[in-house]
C-alpha cells in the first residue's frame, strides 16, 4: 500500500465511519474503483482504532463519568442504581453481541462478506430500514405546530433487553454495507429512542468492540498482513477527520433528517449492482490475492 492510498483510505474511513452510510463498505468501494487492492479487514479494524480514538475524546466527560461509576458500583452497593454505573453495564451488554459474532464468523468477514454485491444490497436494504425508521421518529416528534406527538425514550430508560437489540443490531454492521452507526441508531429509532439518544449510545457502545477488534487484528499487521507505516497514517488521518465528523453529525441529528443518508445508500447500492450486472466492475474487484 502507497502512502497516496492510505491517505485516501484513512480519509475514507474517517468521513463514513461516524455516518450511516458503512465505513468499511466505502473503504471497499474506494478500494474496488481506484484499482487498488482491498485494503482488507485487518486494515479497517486497525483505522478504526483512530475514529474510536475520536469517540474517546469527544466523548471523554461521558466515558469518564461511566467508567468512575461503574468501577465504583463493583464494591460500593449504594452506586448500583446510579444510571452511569447502569450505563457502564448496558454497554457491556451491549458489546456481547458483536464479540461472540465477530469470532464466530471471522473467516466471512474477511471473504465472502466483502463481495461487492452483498455489500450493494445490504447498503439498499438497510438504507430503507433506517428511513423506516427515521419516519417513525419524526412522526412521533413533529404533529401539527412542531408539536410532540408521542415521548420518546432517552438513555435513561435504557434497560437489559434493550441494550441487548442495540447490540445485536451493532453486530450486523460486520457485514460491509450495513453501518454500524446506521443499524444501531435504526435500532434505537424503532425502539422508540430519540435521534440523539440512540445516536450517543451508538457511540459509546462501538468503543470496546472496535477497540478490541483493531487489538486483536494487530497480529496481523506483525505478521506482515498489513503495512505498518501507511496503515499508522491512515489511522492518524481517521483520527482527526473522524472528530470534526463526530461534533458535525451530533449538530446536525438534532434538527435534521436521516434522509440524504437514506437516499445516498439506496442510490449508491443500485449504481453497484448496475456496474457489477453489467461487468463493468467485478464483484470481487480490488480483492487481495493473499
Amino acid at each position: 500500500m502507497s502512502w497516496f492510498e492510505s491517505f485516501i483510505l484513512g480519509l475514507v474511513q474517517g468521513l463514513t465511519e461516524f455516518l450511516p452510510i458503512s465505513s468499511s463498505a466505502h473503504l471497499r468501494l474506494t478500494a474496488a474503483f481506484a484499482g487498488w487492492e482491498d485494503p482488507g479487514a485487518a486494515f479497517t479494524a486497525i483505522t478504526q482504532i483512530g475514529t474510536e480514538a475520536a469517540v474517546l475524546i469527544y466523548f471523554r466527560k461521558d466515558i469518564a463519568r461511566i467508567v468512575t461509576a461503574w468501577f465504583r458500583s463493583l464494591t460500593d452497593k449504594s452506586m448500583r442504581s446510579d444510571h452511569d454505573a447502569q450505563m457502564g453495564w448496558l454497554v457491556i451488554v451491549g458489546s456481547i453481541p458483536i464479540g461472540v459474532l465477530g469470532v464466530t464468523f471471522k473467516d466471512q468477514i474477511e471473504g465472502p462478506f466483502r463481495d461487492l454485491r452483498l455489500i450493494a444490497t445490504t447498503l439498499i436494504v438497510m438504507g430503507i430500514v433506517l428511513g423506516v425508521a427515521d419516519r417513525l421518529a419524526a412522526r412521533d416528534e413533529i404533529g401539527g405546530r412542531h408539536r410532540v406527538v408521542r415521548e420518546r425514550k432517552t438513555l435513561r430508560d435504557l434497560g437489559v433487553k434493550d441494550g441487548l437489540i442495540f447490540g445485536f443490531c451493532q453486530a450486523m454492521a460486520l457485514v460491509p454495507g450495513v453501518s454500524r452507526s446506521g443499524a444501531t441508531i435504526s435500532g434505537g429509532l424503532l425502539m422508540g429512542y430519540t435521534r440523539e439518544a440512540a445516536a450517543r449510545y451508538s457511540f459509546l457502545l462501538a468503543v470496546p468492540a472496535v477497540l478490541a477488534s483493531g487489538v486483536f487484528e494487530l497480529k496481523d499487521a506483525g505478521e506482515g498482513h498489513v503495512s505498518w507505516g501507511p496503515t499508522i497514517f491512515a489511522t492518524l488521518i481517521a483520527f482527526g477527520v473522524g472528530y470534526a465528523v463526530i461534533a458535525w453529525f451530533m449538530k446536525f441529528i438534532t434538527t435534521k433528517s436521516f434522509m440524504p443518508f437514506v437516499i445516498y445508500r439506496i442510490v449508491l447500492g443500485i449504481l453497484l449492482l448496475i456496474l457489477v450486472g453489467t461487468d463493468v466492475l467485478s464483484p470481487h474487484a480490488g480483492e487481495s490475492a493473499g
